[in-house]
Order: C-alpha cells, then structure tokens, then sequence
C-alpha cells in the first residue's frame, strides 16, 4: 500500500475520480443521510459498523472517506490508519464542500 495524504480536497477527489485509478469512496453516513445525497458508486458503511465490516474494504484500491462535514470522516481515516490502512484519506469538508464546489446540484442539510 501506498501512504496517501491524510486529507485531501474535494478538487483533489474530482480529479482523482475522473483518472483511470479512482480511490474507493467510503462513505460513513447514516442511511437517511445517504437518502438526501450521495454518491452512486460509494461503498456506504455507517461509521458504528465499520469495525464490523472491515472485510468489504478492498485491500488493493485507496479509500476516501466521506461524511456530511469530515468530522467524522476524518475520525474513521485516523482509525483506519491505527489498523495498519496508509492508503485512506479524509475528504476535508465532506459532502458540503462537494456540494458548495463540485456540484451544486446536490442538496445541502
């Protein structure tokens, strides 16, 4: 595995997602907030059944973790990195940076 930066941008992240080698997006919402906005392609794991859950992230591909703000994303980036994960970032500003500099068009809440 290859360390990546702790945080990244969310025009890091457009970048990256639109390469040929786009990190795994992790999404660590709860389901009503995935309900509101969300990424399509995200592997959507509630931050309390992470620790259960660890197998569903892929050993091979670097992961982006993402919430509303990056609070608690970054949380789960700094957990992940405790169990040995170089290759996870946060997504500094979360679904609201996304939304106030990608793409309008998602919903704010």
């Amino acid at each position: 595995m290859t360390a990546r930066p702790l945080a990244i941008e969310v025009e890091e992240l457009a970048r990256l997602r639109a390469g040929p080698d786009a990190p795994v997006l992790l999404d660590v919402r709860e389901p009503r907030e995935l309900a509101i906005c969300r990424f399509p392609d995200s592997l959507d794991i509630p931050m309390g059944s992470l620790p259960g859950r660890l197998a569903e992230l892929p050993a091979d591909r670097p992961i982006v973790v993402v919430c509303r703000s990056g609070a608690r994303s970054m949380q789960v980036t700094r957990w992940l990195r405790a169990q040995g994960r170089d290759d996870v970032s946060n997504l500094s500003g979360g679904v609201l940076a996304w939304a106030e500099r990608i793409d309008p068009s998602w919903q704010s809440y």
